[in-house]
């Protein structure tokens, strides 16, 4: 496990919005503590550097772990598992009201992968919604 000093910890979250970087959960109201992600993972060669360190839930995190590469399943192919850090979260996805579409192959295997429409993360979605925290601005 890497060590994340606390400020750096403090800008991931603040650059984040206090929100994971994959599903857009709010950190406010859960339980458990968001993880603190490596992009690319330190077992690729990844850094613990502003730039490769995303905030993501508990459960993103650990269906992510350290996958890069992930199968569209509408075509089959090949491709690198979403990056907050490189690529717009809007350009591959969207919200269908409590539930995440994928717009490219890269957010349908992210989806997949994921599994970012699973029962408890719709409802706590509801949930979010009588709060003013679904879905994320």
């Amino acid at each position: 496990m890497v060590a994340i000093s606390a400020s750096l910890r403090r800008l991931v979250i603040q650059r984040a919005g206090n929100r994971c970087e994959y599903c857009g959960l709010s950190q406010l109201g859960q339980a458990a503590t968001f993880h603190i992600d490596h992009v690319i993972p330190v077992v690729a060669g990844g850094s613990t550097t502003i730039d490769n360190l995303a905030l993501a839930c508990v459960a993103c995190s650990l269906h992510k772990g350290a996958r890069q590469d992930i199968e569209d399943p509408e075509t089959r192919k090949t491709v690198t598992i979403f990056n907050p850090r490189q690529q717009t979260w809007k350009e591959h996805f969207f919200w269908m009201g409590v539930e995440i579409a994928g717009l490219t192959a890269v957010g349908r295997a992210t989806v997949n992968v994921l599994k970012l429409n699973r029962a408890i993360i719709q409802a706590i979605r509801v949930e979010e919604e009588c709060f003013g925290r679904h879905p994320p601005p």
